[in-house]
């Protein structure tokens, strides 16, 4: 199985963060994660705006962790119309997107994202 990660995940798995369940951390370490190309974009920005330090580049930590990235594609885009307005971030609608159109399950911390039953989830504190 392939999962998709969400923000506070990769951040947290880079961190060392205790707020990653025993399950998940597992299931990072043993897997193959992606990260969306919306998760760097989000990151980037966060920087650029002093919300957020990552040591070193976040292409190096994604290599180094064994990340590989999920381009947005086309259809990702047209499958956000399909989905229930739940919460309006554009960078969490996007990647649900992406799990439901590529068949992947979503890691996440986000609750509001838990309340998408059009994918498969696993909460990031399991």
């Amino acid at each position: 199985m392939i999962y998709l990660i969400d923000t506070h995940v990769l951040l947290w798995w880079l961190n060392g963060d205790g707020r990653l369940g025993k399950k998940t951390k597992k299931i990072i370490a043993k897997s193959r994660v992606l990260v969306s190309t919306a998760v760097i974009w989000e990151i980037v920005i966060k920087i650029k705006l002093g919300k957020l330090e990552i040591p070193g580049l976040v292409e190096e930590a994604l290599a180094d962790n064994g990340f590989d990235t999920l381009d947005i594609k086309l259809k990702h885009v047209l499958a956000l119309d399909e989905l229930p307005t739940h919460h309006s971030d554009p960078f969490d609608r996007i990647q649900i997107a992406q799990a439901r159109s590529e068949g992947m399950t979503l890691i996440t911390a986000d609750r509001r994202i838990l309340l998408y039953d059009e994918i498969r989830l696993i909460p990031a504190d399991d």
